[in-house]
């Protein structure tokens, strides 16, 4: 029945492109030939074709007819007009919050069956009417009885059904690709779907959405570049959330920002430092930076503030894919192609045999020619396709957890060159890259993880004494005293007991100065230089104790 499911999913795909008149994405499309033929011989299609309306259109309403993962698929694309045709542009930039909405009636039962009353009993004012429509939900506008004025944003009806169906579509698309396509595993394409799955059906809880809310507002709270709205977390629901409603220009409209007077060059710049501030300085990035996400307050032109929106989708990473990102990316500004090449190797992006010499003169070769450009020339989006293009000779893999980084890095950069096109995005990141690396690898952030760590060393010095104590027991048991020329005289190398049990001694006392000195720097005790000799010593004591210092009279 699953697979019965999924050739009608198929095949209404198939008959959607057909009826809006995409034949050429018809004919591109390989599976079910005879189908697709019997599709040209349909008096239904022939009856049903539309190629009156420009092309960007119908691609436009082929996208909303399919449901939310294609209309997705839009937005991210639309972010980037510098590489679509200008119809096709304008058109899928309609997506973003032109979506059509559904009826007010089923508005209202979707409110009234999260609170389990009537919305106007929950709110003093509920516009039936949505502010924006997505593929996902959409919004109204309201006002609690505390007057506060609030957006109330609300799950299309059945949406999580459609999704379900449609990633049981992307899923057999991958296999079909793994079992047909030689080189699937580079492309991975099973973890690229199942990566998001999990995306997407996060989204599909507002309670989720509303927590990554809270959290952003947090990491922002009283900087003045962007603002993060309040979350009422008594009106918030699996299918229901409600905050704080503001007010701005939306990111897109360049005629209205130049009428406000609004210094775009620093808008630009400032989206850039905030992106990487998220990615870098918080593990916390929004990742669905498409224009109908992100509106301006433009109350003090000079400075305007960014104002950010749905938070369905975030992103983090782990601490070892944040240090090598930015490792690469500092690399790669530098001109510095051997360690761009040895990070891959390290980090095993690329497979350990790799030659280090071979992958950095392939990517000399890519990068060369882009910098011999004006930095404001460099196009990410560019530069990273073909990187990509080249680390497939060296058979890198797809890193399934960098893809949502990397598609909103290519979001960022193409919202920048919309607001701005001279933008340097290098330049605009650099420092702050600078700053978090040089955050990580210093004293600073040494004894920061100390001090993470200090209820677990706490724990252990509490219990130090007493198990210095046994350890000491135990060594005076086994080293031989009073035992004369007995079978524990000698250790089982032949050492003397005598000088074994200073060996032990000394791994033990080191042990114990080293843990001393860790809890003199981590609690900040002063002089510093006290902790920091205490661990010194303590290293000595421990070098001194190895099994290959034999110590003797």
């Amino acid at each position: 029945m699953p697979r019965l499911r999924l050739i009608l999913r198929l095949i209404t795909i198939q008959r959607v492109l057909f009826r809006h008149g995409l034949d050429e994405l018809i004919v591109r499309t390989h599976l079910f030939r005879p189908l697709r033929f019997l599709f040209y011989l349909s008096p239904y299609n022939w009856l049903g074709r539309d190629e009156g309306k420009p092309r960007g259109v119908r691609i436009r309403e082929a996208l909303q007819e399919l449901g939310p993962i294609y209309v997705k698929f839009g937005q991210s694309v639309s972010t980037r007009q510098d590489l679509l045709a200008p119809d096709i542009g304008v058109e899928l930039a309609k997506l973003q919050d032109e979506v059509p909405p559904f009826p007010p009636a089923q508005a209202l039962a979707e409110v009234e069956r999260a609170f389990g009353r009537a919305a106007s009993s929950v709110f003093t004012e509920f516009d039936e009417h949505a502010l924006a429509a997505a593929s996902i939900a959409q919004v109204h506008a309201a006002r609690l009885p505390t007057g506060e004025d609030v957006v109330v944003k609300i799950l299309r009806p059945q949406v999580r059904e459609q999704v379900e169906r449609d990633l049981e579509v992307l899923y057999a698309l991958a296999r079909l690709v793994g079992r047909f396509w030689k080189e699937s595993w580079r492309l991975r394409p099973v973890e690229l779907v199942a990566e998001y799955e999990k995306t997407i059906l996060n989204e599909l809880d507002l309670l989720r959405e509303a927590a990554n809310a809270a959290q952003l507002r947090r990491n922002f709270e009283n900087d003045p570049k962007i603002y993060v709205p309040e979350v009422y977390w008594d009106y918030c629901r699996a299918n229901v959330m409600v905050l704080e409603r503001i007010h701005g220009i939306p990111i897109d409209d360049i005629t209205a920002l130049k009428a406000a007077h609004v210094n775009i060059p620093r808008l630009a710049a400032n989206g850039v430092a905030i992106f990487f501030t998220q990615v870098f300085r918080d593990n916390f990035f929004h990742a669905d930076m498409h224009p109908g996400n992100i509106f301006v307050d433009p109350g003090d032109p000079e400075h305007p503030k960014y104002c950010a929106v749905d938070f369905g989708i975030v992103g983090t990473l782990t601490d070892s894919d944040r240090r090598y990102l930015a490792e690469n990316f500092l690399a790669f500004f530098e001109r510095d192609y051997h360690r761009v090449a040895q990070l891959h190797v390290d980090s095993r992006w690329v497979p350990p045999g790799t030659r280090v010499d071979e992958f950095e003169s392939a990517i000399r070769s890519v990068c060369e020619p882009v910098f011999a450009k004006p930095l404001k020339d460099i196009s990410f989006g560019t530069v990273l396709l073909r990187l990509f293009q080249t680390a497939r000779q060296f058979d890198m893999e797809v890193q399934p957890q960098l893809m949502l980084l990397q598609k909103t890095l290519v979001q960022i950069e193409g919202l920048g060159r919309m607001l701005y096109p001279e933008l340097d995005l290098w330049q605009t990141a650099l420092p702050v890259l600078k700053g978090w690396v040089r955050e990580q690898s210093g004293p600073r952030a040494t004894l920061r993880r100390l001090r993470g760590e200090l209820p677990d060393l706490r724990y252990t010095l509490e219990r130090l004494p007493l198990a210095l104590r046994r350890f000491v027991e135990r060594q005076a048991d086994d080293g031989g005293y009073g035992q004369g020329e007995g079978e524990r005289s000698h250790d089982r190398q032949g050492l003397p007991a005598a000088a074994v049990a200073r060996q032990r001694y000394a791994l033990g006392a080191g042990a114990l100065l080293v843990i001393a000195g860790v809890l003199f720097l981590g609690l900040r005790a002063h002089p510093q230089w006290v902790g920091w000799l205490l661990g010194a010593g303590g290293l000595i004591v421990l070098w001194s104790g190895r099994p290959g210092v034999v110590f003797r009279k």
